[in-house]
């Protein structure tokens, strides 16, 4: 006995191969012609899967998943690289590290894209290649932030601009499979992503003859790794330093002794938001300047803040570290009630699969002689012998007219035919009919 689930594994697993084959032939130069012929040649191990579904389905219905899966494999042939190797994997993440750091991520939205790509980065590092798993909690958690929050850069940032592919959605226990870009996909001019992405600090009317251009420079120098530490912490939460301090740290691990005017460029941060969170930092002791340049202090990146000489009386306290800062922030647990109400979520999702599963029907089959033969089970689709039109149509009880959906197996039972049903009603008919018969004499 086989049940269901192994057979939806192996139709998985024949899909998996089937799609590994035909992005072998994409990036060979080959052609959709040349995929079908490999596919349904009778003695390739590969075209199993196809030729089970020309078997099953019928010629057309095999032609047309070879259409769909030629499709997929081009398109993620043309926007992605070959690896030769795991060194020059590791030469593809460096490169695009590279490239993170010096893009402007402008906005609140922006910088919170940023974090959500650095947390993906991570665990492509860890993958050993662009190609990787993760699940939005677990993407979450490593980010901080929340999962709707998540979701919103995922569908306004980061892949409408090429930064990340989801190329299989997650299931079970399996996290989502991604693909990290390189980000070439320029913008689209969306009102969603100008309104985010660009300066709060524009003239709204060209009358009052101020700027007209972003007061950010379009190229940025921060360090991703920094801000990959860091932003995990509840002191960076949205309502603590957020992640205007983080990249603002960051620029200047960098770049120390840096002014105001060159912050504006390294960390693409309006003026504004750059002297609140100046001001901010250096209360807590992590930045000092000496005249117009500033730099980070000694502990900094600790969270440990030191007392200046013109801090005498102002009231200020340094800080002590991130858990200190949380907490005069009011931010501190954010993070562990997250991942508890992440757990909690885990658990009731495994829990509603595993209810879910004892009302699936358990369809069996038996081997003999090396083939596989179908159980049959009671069918609740048996129609009144009063339903019964000519040429194997169904009667409609409520119009008494016949149903164009429906037709009549030759065992009384309803076959529902639809229009992506490339087999006839004739065809159906026959193959149920061949399956019963099989069944009864083996059995």
């Amino acid at each position: 006995m086989i049940p269901r689930g192994d057979r939806q594994g192996a139709a998985e697993h024949g899909h998996r191969i089937t799609a590994a084959i035909a992005c072998h032939v994409a990036r060979a130069g080959g052609s959709i012609d040349q995929l079908t012929q490999l596919l349904l040649h009778p003695e390739h191990e590969g075209g199993r899967h196809t030729r089970h579904i020309a078997l099953r389905s019928g010629q057309a219905r095999a032609l047309d998943y070879i259409r769909r899966v030629w499709a997929s494999a081009s398109d993620a042939i043309s926007s992605t690289s070959a690896l030769g190797s795991r060194h020059h994997a590791y030469e593809v993440l460096a490169a695009l590290r590279d490239r993170i750091e010096t893009t402007p991520w402008r906005g609140e939205r922006g910088r919170t894209a940023l974090r959500v790509l650095r947390a993906h980065l991570n665990f492509a590092e860890i993958a050993g290649g662009p190609l990787h798993h993760a699940s939005e909690r677990q993407t979450a958690e490593e980010a901080g932030v929340s999962r709707t929050t998540l979701r919103v850069v995922y569908e306004t940032v980061l892949k409408p601009r090429g930064w990340l592919r989801r190329l299989r959605v997650g299931h079970g226990r399996e996290g989502s499979t991604w693909y990290l870009g390189d980000g070439n996909i320029p913008d689209r001019g969306g009102p969603v992503l100008l309104s985010r992405f660009r300066s709060t600090q524009f003239p709204p009317d060209p009358a009052l003859e101020e700027w007209t251009t972003p007061e950010t420079a379009t190229t940025a120098d921060i360090d991703s790794t920094v801000l990959g530490q860091l932003m995990g912490h509840d002191a960076f939460a949205h309502h603590a330093l957020g992640s205007a301090a983080l990249v603002i740290i960051s620029a200047l691990h960098v770049r120390p002794d840096q002014t105001v005017a060159e912050l504006l460029g390294t960390s693409s941060v309006s003026r504004a938001t750059t002297y609140r969170t100046l001001r901010r930092l250096a209360d807590h002791g992590l930045v000092q300047h000496t005249g117009e340049t500033w730099t980070l202090t000694p502990r900094a990146l600790e969270g440990f803040g030191i007392h200046l000489p013109d801090d005498a009386g102002n009231g200020h306290t340094p800080a002590q570290g991130w858990t200190k800062v949380a907490e005069q922030h009011g931010t501190w647990g954010i993070a562990a009630r997250r991942k508890a109400l992440h757990t909690a979520e885990r658990k009731a999702y495994q829990e509603a699969l595993a209810r879910l599963a004892e009302h699936h029907s358990r369809a069996l089959v038996i081997v003999r002689d090396g083939r596989q033969v179908l159980v049959p089970v009671p069918r609740p689709d048996e129609i009144p012998p009063t339903w019964h039109a000519p040429d194997g149509r169904v009667l409609d009880p409520v119009t008494g007219r016949p149903a164009a959906d429906w037709r009549v197996a030759t065992d009384g039972r309803l076959i529902l035919i639809t229009p992506s049903d490339q087999r006839s009603y004739d065809e159906l008919a026959a193959a149920h009919a061949e399956a019963l018969s099989e069944w009864e004499s083996v059995a």
